[in-house]
């Protein structure tokens, strides 16, 4: 059986997440006390998988190692928090970038500026002070995760988005991709609008 590209490091991961989720998940409950809503919709997370990590170190032309998985790459945690409205997006941002012990290294605002395609996603990479060894030696480490923010609407053309990506033989592609702009772009429309409704019963300008 081969090794983990994880290494020793795979055992770890896990409690990591659980680090991390936890905190988000307790703003969460508290945001609902405070205010009788959610901060979010529902979260998603995982560890990516051996075989997509080492796939991406082929694609980055990087040695399927530990340092490249944990130091070079930075998505082997990755939290996916999908809200209901756009404020709610960078509410959280702002509770993620509040965090003892972590600090955001990279933010890519995808929602004000969105890809050619129509996407549209904030993504943020985290850098995390954990009590645990990390790929370079240090105890306490310091480990990375890739946290993507999005609403229900964004969520719903990124996963049909995605099934475009990686299926075959499709018809019409051209078609469909044209399709596809033109939905993100509504949908966006959409997103400013129920934000808007949402302030004007809160009765926020």
């Amino acid at each position: 059986m081969a090794e983990s590209i994880y290494g020793k490091h795979k055992e770890v991961l896990p409690a990591v997440l659980k680090h991390l989720v936890s905190q988000i998940e307790n703003y969460n409950e508290t945001k609902r006390k405070e205010t009788g809503e959610p901060a979010y919709e529902h979260l998603i997370y995982r560890i990516k998988s051996e075989d997509s990590m080492r796939e991406k170190c082929q694609r980055k032309g990087l040695p399927p190692v530990p340092k490249s998985a944990l130091y070079d790459i930075h998505d082997a945690i990755g939290i996916r928090i999908v809200c209901c409205f756009l404020n709610d997006i960078y509410d959280n941002i702002k509770f993620i970038e509040s965090i003892p012990g972590a600090k955001v290294i990279v933010g890519k605002d995808y929602i004000k500026s969105a890809k050619p395609n129509g996407y549209r996603s904030f993504h943020m990479i985290l850098r995390m002070d954990v009590p645990f060894e990390d790929v370079l030696g240090q105890n306490p480490g310091q480990y990375f995760a890739e946290i993507q923010l999005r609403t229900i609407a964004m969520d719903s053309w990124a996963s049909l988005e995605h099934q475009m990506k990686y299926k075959k033989d499709i018809k019409n592609p051209e078609m469909i991709v044209r399709e596809l702009k033109r939905c993100a772009d509504e949908l966006a429309s959409c997103d400013l609008s129920m934000q808007t409704i949402r302030n004007l019963i809160r009765d926020e300008h």
